[in-house]
């Protein structure tokens, strides 16, 4: 399959008064056509931060993109004019926003705002536009469309609101869709159908989605491969099937852990991570998750010099992990305590 977008060394960091913060700093992935990759990894890891440089949404100041390169179906959005980027974002690559209601501008009714992305970028004239809407809104499993798009964001459901972001980024049917938590705030039932409704409306459009959450549930039913982000650098990337059932990197191993199960029926107490990120307006050196994989750093043979380089695991082809020795040695019972399946849609 080709490659649609492709992230190579891509470095962001933010030059503050306190000092310079490294959010992303040089991260390699790329996505497949019509493929759905999963970003994880806990808040201030670099996942939004790298959704942003890719849509050139970084505000500067204080924020660069310092090195790397990004490309998008052949073309390199780093160097293209800020006119041409306008006409990409919206249309080719669209985004979804984690809270609808400080997306969506209070004083337009919801057919206004559909309108205004179809119009600049399909070319399509008023009244083919709000027919566009009413369709779009239809899609996306919103009754009497026709009336709902002279409402206003205050009138929708917090569930609607998603969904209508949902109908305005898929508008124009982009390659890329970038989903940012897309179901925060929202309650499991509601989740589920926002999910489902974008899986459903992706897969009929071959649309990739870059998926960004918290949410390893999510992860496991939807995505196709995931990277597994810690301050501010890829720690593994694999297949959803291989990370989930074969975990290598001890944050990794962590997040999984630190999921309720409903088949344990013992009970068990839920494992945390021990510690805090490092904060990443300090340089890093060698291995970032070093103070939390060992609780005595005297007897901790991590690596504290240069980064570890992302290797193949020799098991699963396309699995790779940026891993010390150190943490694997200590914790050797890491994998076995992880769950040995993902559920499938449809399983």
């Amino acid at each position: 399959m080709a490659k649609l977008l492709e992230v190579n060394n891509l470095k962001t960091y933010f030059f503050t008064d306190e000092g310079t913060v490294r959010a992303v700093d040089g991260v390699t992935w790329d996505l497949d056509e019509g493929e759905t990759l999963a970003l994880v990894g806990e808040s201030g890891c670099g996942k939004s931060v790298t959704a942003m440089s890719i849509l050139k949404l970084i505000p500067n100041p204080p924020g660069r993109i310092v090195d790397g390169t990004i490309t998008f179906d052949g073309l390199d959005l780093l160097n293209v004019s800020d006119a041409e980027m306008r006409s990409i974002r919206g249309n080719r690559i669209a985004m979804i926003f984690q809270e609808p209601m400080t997306s969506l501008n209070p004083v337009l009714t919801i057919g206004q705002q559909i309108r205004e992305a179809v119009v600049l970028h399909l070319g399509l004239n008023e009244e083919e536009a709000d027919q566009k809407a009413i369709e779009l809104l239809e899609m996306v499993g919103i009754p009497e469309a026709e009336q709902r798009i002279k409402d206003y964001p205050h009138q929708f459901s917090g569930g609607m609101r998603q969904r209508v972001m949902i109908a305005m980024g898929l508008s124009c049917d982009p390659k890329l869709l970038i989903a940012d938590e897309p179901t925060t705030a929202l309650d499991v039932t509601i989740q589920a159908q926002i999910l489902e409704i974008m899986g459903k409306l992706a897969s009929e459009l071959g649309t990739a989605v870059l998926l960004i959450t918290h949410n390893l549930g999510v992860v496991a039913r939807y995505a196709d491969r995931v990277n597994v982000m810690y301050a501010g650098r890829i720690v593994e990337t694999g297949t959803a099937e291989d990370v989930f059932n074969n975990p290598q990197h001890g944050y990794t191993v962590g997040l999984m852990q630190s999921v309720p199960r409903l088949d344990d029926m013992e009970h068990t107490r839920l494992a945390t991570i021990e510690g805090q990120p490092p904060l990443l307006i300090n340089e890093i050196h060698g291995c970032a998750f070093r103070p939390r994989c060992c609780k005595n750093l005297d007897d901790c043979f991590c690596s504290t010099e240069g980064t570890p380089e992302l290797t193949e695991v020799e098991s699963d082809p396309g699995h790779f992990v940026a891993n010390c020795p150190c943490c694997m040695e200590r914790n050797p019972g890491w994998r076995n305590s992880t769950p040995s399946r993902i559920p499938k849609v449809g399983a």
